[in-house]
């Protein structure tokens, strides 16, 4: 993240490696992920924000929006691109719960927590009634997998390690389907997949948190697992 250069990986027990996109989630938002803004209603929640390229295009284009991220480095830096962002799980208690017109989970953030049931149910808590959840699912074959998987670089260097996820689009529409949620969208774009879901109650009015509305105060504090690092 200081560097917006890889390579990092998930490693999985067995060996297996997933390449993270470092300079991708470093880089601007591109036309894939522009489409994404497009498509977004209300005020925006971006769960797992990384370094914040979805945060400044949405807050750059009028948006309230918000990150939110685990990582002290990628809230850092997308408070530096003038974003708002929170260093906080999704599971933890957060601004404006119930009233989020848009959730994201994008780029593998779906496997957040390693229990897509779960993870579904938490991103229902966080939207108004009827909100817009915007997915991103892993290409390719029917893939519906639970690991425990740790971040490592090239060197070896490895995390401690955790639960994840990984699931393909009809994975997530058969999670979602048994969660209450009904598609309204799927697309590809590049070589990634989309999936765009509602809550079970249709209300197309999502007021924007006022907690986030004001995208004027940013000024950065030292993160913490607790507290903002961006005034709201």
């Amino acid at each position: 993240m200081r560097t917006g250069r890889g390579p990092l990986f998930l490693r999985r027990a067995d060996g297996w490696l997933l390449l993270l996109e470092v300079e991708r989630w470093c880089s601007e938002a591109d036309a894939v992920d522009l489409e994404v803004v497009r498509r977004c209603e209300g005020a925006v929640l971006d769960v797992g924000c990384g370094p914040g390229r979805l945060v400044a295009a949405l807050g750059a284009r009028g948006w309230p929006v918000l990150g939110i991220d685990v990582s002290e480095e990628a809230v850092a830096r997308t408070i530096g691109l003038g974003g708002q962002a929170l260093r906080r799980s999704v599971f933890e208690a957060l601004p404006a719960e119930g009233r989020w017109g848009t959730v994201l989970l994008l780029d593998g953030n779906l496997g957040i927590g390693g229990d897509p049931r779960a993870l579904l149910t938490r991103m229902a808590q966080l939207l108004s009634p009827g909100g817009l959840l915007i997915a991103e699912t892993v290409p390719g074959p029917d893939i519906d997998e639970r690991v425990r998987v740790h971040v490592t670089d090239a060197r070896g260097a490895a995390g401690s390690p955790f639960p994840w996820a990984r699931l393909g689009t009809p994975a997530l529409l058969r999670h979602a389907h048994r969660a209450g949620w009904h598609a309204v969208d799927q697309w590809t774009a590049g070589d990634r997949c989309f999936v765009a879901l509602r809550t079970r109650t249709t209300n197309n009015s999502a007021e924007p948190p006022k907690s986030t509305a004001d995208t004027n105060s940013q000024r950065a504090r030292k993160p913490s697992a607790d507290r903002p690092v961006a005034d709201a």
